[in-house]
């Protein structure tokens, strides 16, 4: 098997800057059609493989707008002889590119450097649907038509843009995906020679907050220092979110006791980014600050810009704010803290108004079933090191929906990122080390799972 896995690395990479090549951003006021390009692409290439009873693009309902999410492309393959079936996920939608001056290639143009492909979706998750595809080539390379084991598929069209309509396509769907074992290839890896397997996640509440003071603009000179601007506000008002070391000031959101491995802060600074003089936040060890405790990030605002200020008072301003909620706490549960802390903490009398709120609950997985066991085995078997157990201070708040739906199924949380994958930031790129060694890994354990019976 590992020869197989091997020789459907070339072709898997080839397929991944194809899949790169389309940009399939499902956020609002994105070209819709990318995204129905990339699912119908991926749909083919599913279907190159012969191996489904039958491979779909499919589309469910959002219950909350009545509007229809994005494409997600599904596909079934029954057990036979009492094997267990196994779902693999990946997803085909990208994030935006943001500063595009800030990428050393083009974005949506795969480009080889140093060992790692260059380009939005090389890494999340394209990567994760080829990792899939790869693995399915390798393994029906060497059994052909004896495989028992039933395979399902679902690549989600919107997983980067809030997976808006995925509880709702899952209970459209469920008979479908009903498995035994879930793979999300959505995760990282300790490093780009470790595997990992992903066992804590946190939840994540994002929401936009309106700060008015005013009911229209002022001359900053006639009235300032007496009236309140709303810029003003949302500083005052931001600010008491942390304390002076960073670390979130806000009463009632928890925090999850547990030991955390060894990471030096020189590893946190090479990872992140962080240059020398500027300290990181937060007390304890560095992975609990990332994996058990809750962060609050200001990811976006709505205010005058530099090249529009003018000397004026500005009546309203719009934050968009993101908390990454610890495992153990629920989702609403965290936002409700957040709430009563910004409306205690309001100056000068300022006008909150709260939307656009999205919940994500955090995870933790169950690493006590036969099926960690053997995954734990194939990336030992794959990567030539065995697997760490690790938590991801990121969000998968589907998996949540995934466990309430397919109660009995066991979560296997995978990935073929590395540390400086940098997903989701300009220069995003995959370690084409990391990938290969996680396609055969994939490949291992699905022979593995073929051999065993439910």
């Amino acid at each position: 098997m590992r020869e197989a896995a091997l020789g459907a690395v070339p072709a898997a990479i080839a397929d991944l800057g194809a899949l790169v090549r389309i940009p399939s951003v499902a956020f609002p006021g994105f070209d819709r059609a990318e995204v129905q390009r990339s699912a119908d692409a991926v749909k083919a290439l599913v279907e190159d493989l012969g191996f489904f009873d039958r491979v779909e693009v499919k589309t469910a309902v959002i219950p909350e707008t009545g509007e229809e999410g994005m494409p997600a492309v599904l596909a079934s393959r029954s057990a036979r002889g009492g094997k267990p079936t196994i779902l693999l996920y990946a997803h085909h939608d990208v994030q935006p590119v943001g500063d595009e001056d800030l990428w050393q290639s083009p974005p949506f143009e795969p480009t080889v450097r140093d060992g790692r492909i260059y380009g939005r979706g090389a890494a999340d998750d394209k990567a994760g649907i080829m990792a899939h595809l790869g693995a399915l080539r390798a393994l029906t390379e060497v059994l052909g038509d004896d495989v028992d084991l039933g395979v399902n598929l679902f690549f989600e069209g919107e997983e980067e843009a809030g997976s808006a309509s995925f509880a709702q396509f899952l209970s459209d769907n469920a008979d479908a995906l009903r498995s035994d074992v879930i793979v999300v290839a959505d995760s990282g890896n300790w490093d780009s020679e470790t595997p990992a397997l992903t066992v804590s996640l946190r939840g994540n509440v994002r929401f936009t907050l309106d700060i008015e003071t005013l009911d229209h603009a002022s001359h900053s000179g006639m009235f300032g220092g007496a009236v309140p601007d709303a810029m003003m506000a949302t500083v005052r008002l931001l600010a008491t979110l942390w304390d002076e070391d960073g670390a979130v000031a806000v009463e009632g959101l928890t925090a999850r006791d547990a030991e955390t491995p060894p990471y030096s802060e020189g590893t946190l600074r090479s990872e992140a980014g962080l240059p020398d003089g500027v300290s990181p936040i937060g007390r304890d060890s560095i992975l609990s600050r990332i994996w058990n405790k809750p962060s609050i990030t200001v990811t976006g605002i709505d205010a005058p810009s530099v090249r529009n200020a003018s000397n004026t008072l500005s009546p309203k301003v719009s934050v968009v704010i993101s908390t990454r909620v610890a495992p153990g706490q629920e989702a609403r549960e965290a936002f409700g803290a957040i709430e009563r802390h910004l409306r205690a903490h309001a100056p000068f009398g300022a006008k909150l108004a709260f939307r656009d709120v999205d919940f994500g609950d955090p995870f933790l997985v169950d690493t006590s079933g036969w099926a960690v066991a053997q995954a734990r085995d194939a990336l030992e078997r794959g990567y030539g090191r065995p697997a760490v157990d690790i938590g991801v201070g990121g969000s998968i708040p589907f998996i949540a929906d995934l466990v309430r739906e397919f109660t009995g199924a066991q979560i296997l949380v995978t990935g073929v990122e590395d540390p400086h994958a940098r997903a989701h930031s300009p220069n995003e790129s995959l370690h084409i080390e990391t990938f290969r060694n996680a396609l055969v890994s994939e490949a291992l354990l699905l022979e593995s799972l073929d051999r065993t019976l439910r």
